[in-house]
Formats: C-alpha cells, sequence, structure tokens
C-alpha cells in the first residue's frame, strides 16, 4: 500500500486550515499548521472552502473539526501524556509547548505519509513524538504503546476523533477493551454522529449531502450512538463520569457561516478501574 494520508484525514485538515482564512474571529480553534500539512494540496482543498465558505457541507465540517478539536485541547491540560488514537494530520505535537509526551497511533502507511509531511514542516516538537503505526482494526495497541516509550502505569489522556463513525460497534468495543488496561485516571475524549432520530434539520441534511461521498472514497459511516448508548458502551469498559456536549455549547451565536447543528457530539469520560 502506497503511504497516503485518508481522505478524512485530508479534508479535516482543510476544514481546520480554512477555518482561519473564511471565517470571523473569534476562532474557534486555531490551528496555525493545518495549511502547511497539507503540503501540495493546499490551494486545492482549501480553495472549496474559499469559493463556497457558506455552503452547508463546508461550514458544517468547519463547524463539526474545530469544535471537537478545541474541546479536546481544553480537556489535556498539562498531562504527561497523551495518546492521539487516528492520528491523521493532528498538528497538536508540532503547535504546543506544553510539556507533555505525544505518541501518535494511525495506520502504519498514514502514518508514514504523516511523517514526511512532518518533516517538510521543519518545526520541533517541545518533546520527541512517539510514532506508533498501528492498524486498529487488527492490531494490538498496548505493546506499541509501551515501545514507544508510553508509561503504562502512568494516567493519560487520549483522543480518539473523527474514527468512531467508520467502525462496527465491535471494533469500536475491540479498541476501548484495550484502552480499559491503560491505568486508573486515564482520560478518553471521542466524538461520534448521532443516529438519525437524534439530528436536527442542519444535521440530517449534512448526512444526506456528504455519507454516500465517504462510502465512494471507501470510508463509510457506520458508527452512530446516541449519547446514552455511547455512555453505555463507555461504561461496560470501565470508563465513568462520563459528559457529552455538542456544537452549541462552544459555536454559541457567530457572525459568519458557522452554525452549531446536531450532528455529531464530543464525550469525554475517565477510566475508574
Amino acid at each position: 500500500m502506497q503511504n497516503q494520508a485518508s481522505a478524512s484525514a485530508l479534508t479535516a485538515a482543510a476544514a481546520r486550515a480554512a477555518h482561519l482564512i473564511v471565517d470571523h474571529q473569534p476562532y474557534v480553534f486555531a490551528d496555525t499548521l493545518a495549511e502547511r500539512l497539507l503540503g501540495d494540496r493546499a490551494d486545492e482543498l482549501i480553495a472549496y472552502h474559499r469559493l463556497h465558505g457558506d455552503h452547508l457541507v463546508l461550514a458544517g465540517a468547519r463547524a463539526q473539526v474545530t469544535v471537537r478539536s478545541r474541546l479536546t485541547e481544553e480537556l489535556i491540560g498539562e498531562s504527561g501524556q497523551y495518546v492521539i488514537l487516528g492520528a491523521g494530520l493532528d498538528s497538536f505535537a508540532y503547535r504546543s509547548r506544553r510539556a507533555i509526551d505525544v505518541f501518535e497511533v494511525d495506520h502504519p502507511a498514514s502514518q508514514a505519509d504523516k511523517r514526511e509531511r512532518v518533516a517538510a514542516l521543519k518545526e520541533e516538537p517541545e518533546r520527541p513524538v512517539g510514532y506508533v503505526p498501528v492498524d486498529l482494526e487488527t492490531g494490538e495497541l498496548l505493546g506499541p504503546l509501551r515501545d514507544a516509550g508510553f508509561d503504562l502505569a502512568r494516567p493519560a489522556v487520549v483522543s480518539w476523533l473523527g474514527v468512531s463513525m467508520y467502525l462496527t460497534p465491535e471494533a469500536a468495543a475491540r479498541t476501548l477493551t484495550q484502552l480499559a488496561a491503560l491505568a486508573p485516571g486515564t482520560r478518553l475524549i471521542l466524538d461520534h454522529m448521532l443516529p438519525a432520530a437524534e439530528r436536527d434539520e442542519t444535521g440530517q441534511a449534512y448526512v444526506d449531502a456528504v455519507s454516500a461521498h465517504t462510502a465512494g472514497q471507501g470510508e463509510p459511516w457506520i458508527g452512530f450512538y446516541t449519547p446514552e448508548e455511547m455512555a453505555d458502551l463507555l461504561g461496560r469498559h470501565g470508563f465513568g463520569r462520563v459528559r457529552s456536549r455538542g456544537q452549541d455549547e462552544t459555536l454559541g451565536c457567530r457572525t459568519d457561516a458557522l452554525r452549531p447543528s446536531r450532528l455529531a457530539m464530543v464525550t469525554d469520560a475517565v477510566l475508574l478501574s
């Protein structure tokens, strides 16, 4: 398999980059490296937002990725260890000046592509990044994490963004089973798409417009959870103190095209035992 970023990783990075170009201040989230990580496709991918930034799909994508990124990086705090599952083109390790050990977990081919892009940035992270090439659909996580320098005895923050909607419930449960072996006190942050009955008109319109396209690119959306279903799934794997937040709490009233919708939730929980 040729080294390449996934289509979802590219479109998410383009949405984060475009937010700083087409939307108004105050910015929801400032990913100052996203445009550069897109490399020679930056102009092409951001141009859609420049030309059609108020379109439901493009504005919805920017709302979705900026809200989940902001909430996640607020929750990281000053934790000593941070694991990014399905890291894609996440730039936290290369922007942040917090004294945090960062471990990026991704499919080997995607991660090889990411490392080439990072090398071109010529940005030195505050601490060396632990790269963990693992296919979460089939591979074991804890051993490769430990081999990369992760301390299994210390609590960590784990983010799992933009992934659950591509996984069957069985695949999601396999990853949660592995995460349940981390140290108590570990915080998990993930986002999940709402099922049709929980979406508002805007959220449903977004799904109608985008889902067929993602399926055509080989990344169909198959995992949908209500907040109660997600809390139950997390609880069965030892996570408690579950909190789910929608876009409305972060976006509020804005003067640009970003509008909150009932599309996805950002949920965080703490591993109790």
